[in-house]
């Protein structure tokens, strides 16, 4: 187990199915519902939530079958939560194809997203589990907070370290983690070692993000799916803005404040000079690499397995990867 393509093989079989009843489980008798689902789903993402469920239950020993509608349901709970996104950034481009605010509007965007929020609801009552949906319940809120917490965080060139991180937690980290963690409790792990799979998946979910942010600026449309700088476009303060700021000479933190608080990309070639002068990429990295190796960590007290090695080189590929 040494690579993505390894660990997309072992998980392969329950992905089909996984995504088998994805498509079966967004029909809506609402035409439009059912182009913009299809058209978020099939625009080419590596389902890295649903698969992290996958192997979670299969590490912990799970051998039933719940494991594949929930990995189902977290999937549609992360698409709903990339159509919000999208919105509220104002988003053109995701996955280098136009995002489904740019072709259907707004309003769409968010009632579409809405429906797959709902329908996640309705597989976890299914499921008929209380343990289930307090997790999924609860993880959604906090994801919500987190999209609030970023919203205030925009424009704000004084965002610090652990603010940037506590917006982490709740937007990205807060569902890698509950994705691992019900695979334990689908397995009836006791509670140490199911805390160490939803450690593993918080810890999981900073490096990913951080990693993800890195790559805003190292990257480019074709290869990441948008474009160097949206973040910073956006007003974002992501982990290398933020560094570059606090250690930058006073000419490149201002030239930098300015970008956050006005949303421009006007002396974008500055900018990305500044963040790659001031050492801002390698502290990312860094930072994330601190997060990879504590979620490879968690994992020791899981029996030794295929699955568990998968876990593993999910958290070298989360700091390691192109896009």
């Amino acid at each position: 187990m040494h690579s993505l393509a390894d660990v997309q093989a072992l998980a392969a079989p329950g992905m089909a199915a996984v995504n088998a009843l994805i498509r079966s489980r967004l029909a809506s008798d609402v035409v439009l519902i059912n182009q913009i689902s299809e058209h978020i789903i099939s625009s080419g993402g590596k389902r890295l939530r649903p698969m992290l469920h996958l192997l979670a239950a299969r590490a912990a020993g799970y051998r039933g079958d719940d494991h594949v509608p929930l990995a189902a349901l977290i999937e549609f709970i992360h698409t709903s939560t990339l159509l919000h996104d999208d919105v509220v950034d104002e988003s053109d481009l995701r996955r280098g194809r136009k995002t489904a605010n740019a072709l259907w509007g707004n309003a769409a965007s968010v009632l579409v997203g809405d429906f797959l929020y709902s329908r996640s609801f309705q597989m976890m009552v299914e499921l008929d589990s209380m343990r289930i949906m307090r997790i999924l319940a609860d993880t959604t809120n906090r994801i919500a907070e987190g999209e609030v917490l970023q919203l205030l965080n925009i424009g704000n060139a004084d965002t610090s370290e652990q603010a940037y991180l506590d917006v982490i937690e709740r937007k990205t980290a807060v569902l890698f983690s509950a994705a691992t963690r019900l695979g334990a409790v689908l397995a009836g792990l006791p509670s140490d070692q199911e805390e160490a799979l939803a450690r593993y998946g918080l810890d999981l979910g900073y490096a990913f993000q951080i990693a993800d942010d890195v790559l805003d600026y190292v990257s480019d449309a074709e290869t990441l799916g948008k474009n160097i700088g949206d973040d910073l476009a956006e007003g974002k303060p992501t982990l290398p803005v933020i560094h570059a700021i606090a250690y930058g000479t006073p000419e490149q933190a201002a030239s930098l404040r300015r970008a956050i608080e006005s949303g421009g990309l006007d002396s974008l070639d500055n900018i990305v000079a500044a963040i790659r002068d001031t050492g801002a990429l390698e502290h990312a990295r860094a930072r994330a690499e601190q997060y990879a190796r504590s979620a490879q960590s968690a994992l020791s007290v899981l029996p030794a397995s295929n699955a568990r090695d998968a876990l593993a080189v999910l958290a070298d590929y989360s700091v390691n990867r192109a896009s």
